[in-house]
């Protein structure tokens, strides 16, 4: 009995993670800084690292914004009250081309902010997408016929020359006992992303010993209410503890600590 196709699409944050057909973008993420009636542009080099197949590419935009728990979730352009996908011009020429096998191409990306922005919003984002748009033959693990393409997404920020403030404010800690987690809460309410590191650790009330856990990298955009879990030890002993929890999210200014007392029982 002859396999069904079965058309596949691989989203590549940063790629050449497919061999046979794949496409790498350099730098994932840009950067842009202008204000009203102003426009600013970046370049992103897009590579086809196929060694047999031609790529025929085609470049959208979308939205993007991170969940409760850090997670990226995808949008239509547009949808979004922070987007900057409307703003975001290509060339004609750029918008759709081919590659190939080993060859590259630098995309200029443009944004420009309309004369009507009042500034009430200074960060905004959305995603430029590289989707192939011939897809090749493969074979899944199980024999099935499959059809492969890949699409890679670069991420776009975009602030206004407004003052930067970077703040991030813990909100709540808590010990869940069945979970075996500390719970996180924090809020970025700067004006800016805001990316850093997680630093907890582990204070035994009666003796003392001190047990640092594994860090966590975060990333953040204004007006996001975070949510982490923090993984306690399976054997972590019984007893009176200080969870003391360090946010580093920038120079010596742009830290933020707090703490929790709780009994593991």
């Amino acid at each position: 009995m002859k396999a069904a196709a079965i058309f596949l699409i691989a989203l590549c944050w940063c790629s050449n993670i497919l061999a046979q057909t794949g496409v790498s973008v350099s730098p994932p993420r840009l950067y842009f800084e202008s204000d009203a009636g102003k426009s600013s542009r970046q370049k992103v080099t897009v590579t086809n690292v196929s060694a047999t197949h031609v790529m025929n590419l085609a470049v959208s935009t979308g939205d993007w914004q991170y969940n409760e728990m850090g997670e990226n979730m995808m949008y239509p352009a547009d949808s979004l009250a922070t987007s900057c996908a409307g703003w975001v011009s290509i060339s004609k020429a750029d918008s759709y081309f081919s590659l190939k096998p080993g060859e590259n191409k630098e995309v200029e990306v443009n944004i420009t902010v309309p004369n009507t922005f009042k500034g009430d919003i200074s960060a905004h984002t959305a995603m430029l997408y590289v989707t192939q748009m011939n897809p090749v033959d493969d074979v899944d693990n199980k024999g099935a016929n499959i059809k492969v393409s890949v699409r890679s997404g670069i991420k776009l920020f975009h602030r206004t020359n407004e003052i930067k403030s970077r703040k991030l404010e813990i909100e709540n800690i808590l010990f869940d006992k069945k979970s075996n987690h500390v719970e996180l809460y924090f809020s970025n309410n700067g004006n800016i992303w805001a990316d850093g590191i997680v630093y907890p650790e582990l204070l035994n009330a009666a003796t003392g010993k001190k047990t640092v856990l594994d860090h966590i990298v975060f990333y953040s955009m204004p007006a996001d209410k975070r949510k982490m879990l923090i993984s306690l030890p399976e054997n972590l002993e019984k007893g009176k503890y200080t969870a003391n929890i360090l946010i580093d999210y920038g120079d010596d200014n742009t830290i933020e600590m707090g703490e929790l007392s709780f009994t593991n029982e």
